[in-house]
């Protein structure tokens, strides 16, 4: 039995067009389109509900830092009727918050600037090298993280007292540093191997060093990761209380929410709430800006070796 085969296609005569008709586009199903549309809808409903959930809180506490006493329990949800400054200047002079300000640029950028060339460097050998123990010493740090920081309040501050560095400012940056350390490692780590290593073999050839193709090629190659873990380390160390609170008991040397909770306890006494929101506010400022100015590179620091 001969199977039957399609006869083949005529040749066109001159001068004659030969139409073609192409098949018309698959039609996408309705019900599939609605539960796409009403998806996108639930999910921007959530993103502008969980938007305003944190806004507002921090809208409304800059808007009281401007009130006085009587307007924040009269009308806690108006606007202010005039701006009263001298509740920041009050806030500034009177409760010390310029000198916790100080204290904590002093301890924060010292302990992330160490925070971050310890960490990137010991992340960028276990990143890069095969050596013995390298995936032990990278456990280490990881279950580092996981160590609990209150069981380690009672040794560390004997640690500290016997070393000298207790109520010390660069006592207790090297608290911090250590703290750090492990997430900082765990993060930069994984973000190193995403680096090509055809640069740093040819810094090689070229006859670079080790030391001077770490911090000349490969560092600024990383400056996205360095920038996000920054920003981690950052609000981690700005916002820390319990440690100055057990290693910094100098009331000249605290800082800036060891002064916050002082401020809440004395001022909720005299019922002085609008110095209260000031200086609230003074300490929530700067980790808005830090994360406003760096939030792009944050993101792309997060997102670097999702893709390639």
């Amino acid at each position: 039995m001969k199977t039957t085969e399609s006869p083949a296609p005529l040749p066109a005569e001159s001068g004659a067009t030969v139409s073609k008709v192409d098949a018309p586009p698959a039609a996408r199903p309705s019900g599939q389109k609605r539960e796409g549309t009403a998806l996108n809808v639930f999910s921007h409903g959530i993103l502008v509900l969980w938007a305003i959930m944190v806004v507002m809180p921090l809208v409304w506490a800059v808007m009281t830092s401007f009130k006085d006493d009587g307007s924040i329990f009269g009308s806690p949800w108006s606007l202010p009727d005039t701006l009263h400054f001298d509740n920041w200047a009050r806030a500034w002079t009177d409760a010390n918050m310029g000198d916790y300000f100080l204290n904590t640029v002093l301890v924060v950028g010292g302990s992330l600037i160490g925070t971050l060339v310890l960490g990137s460097m010991a992340a960028y050998v276990l990143a890069r090298f095969d050596f013995p123990g390298n995936r032990f010493i990278y456990y280490l740090f990881i279950g580092g993280m996981s160590f609990p920081i209150m069981l380690a309040l009672v040794p560390l501050f004997y640690v500290v007292n016997n070393m000298g560095l207790l109520n010390t400012i660069h006592g207790l940056i090297l608290v911090y540093i250590a703290y750090s350390l492990p997430f900082t490692v765990f993060f930069l780590t994984a973000f190193f191997r995403t680096l090509p290593t055809s640069v740093a073999e040819a810094a090689f050839v070229d006859g670079a060093s080790h030391t001077r193709t770490f911090f000349q090629i490969m560092l600024p190659m990383a400056k996205p990761g360095l920038i996000s873990v920054g920003i981690f380390n950052f609000l981690g160390q700005w916002n820390q209380y319990m440690l100055p609170t057990v290693l910094n008991t100098d009331p000249d040397k605290r800082v800036l929410t060891q002064g916050l909770v002082q401020l809440a306890v004395s001022q909720g006494y005299k019922g002085d709430w609008s110095g209260l929101f000031a200086g609230l506010v003074m300490a929530m400022l700067p980790v808005l800006a830090a994360y406003i100015v760096f939030q792009r590179q944050v993101v792309q620091g997060l997102t670097a070796g999702a893709l390639k």
